[in-house]
């Protein structure tokens, strides 16, 4: 995972690979961290090279997306496969989380 503020605008996270119940406790704090700890009015996580998403995993972003509201910051995912995004739509969390398309600019995103 990499995270990198972008013009004080929003701290990304990347993340890649599988996120399952091995490492979801993991990502969990790492979310956490960039939450509580973001000066920047929004995390935006770039899933863009995540092969799977478990419902472990899937907490962990509820989790943060619920941490996010409390502290009042914008919480974004982008660039999520079809084959991720599934397990959003079917536990109808596509309705919560705010989704960017994997064609979207990330300036636009920010804006």
């Amino acid at each position: 995972m990499q995270v990198t503020p972008q013009a004080s605008k929003a701290t990304v996270m990347k993340l890649q690979g599988h996120i399952n119940a091995d490492n979801a406790h993991e990502l969990k704090n790492q979310l956490t961290t960039a939450v509580s700890g973001a000066e920047a009015p929004m995390v935006l996580v770039d899933m863009e090279e995540v092969e799977s998403l478990d419902s472990a995993g899937l907490m962990a972003f509820v989790s943060a997306m619920s941490l996010s509201k409390s502290v009042g910051r914008r919480f974004s995912l982008r660039s999520v496969s079809p084959s991720v995004r599934i397990i959003f739509e079917l536990s109808q969390l596509d309705r919560v989380f705010d989704i960017e398309d994997r064609g979207t600019n990330i300036g636009a995103v920010l804006a």
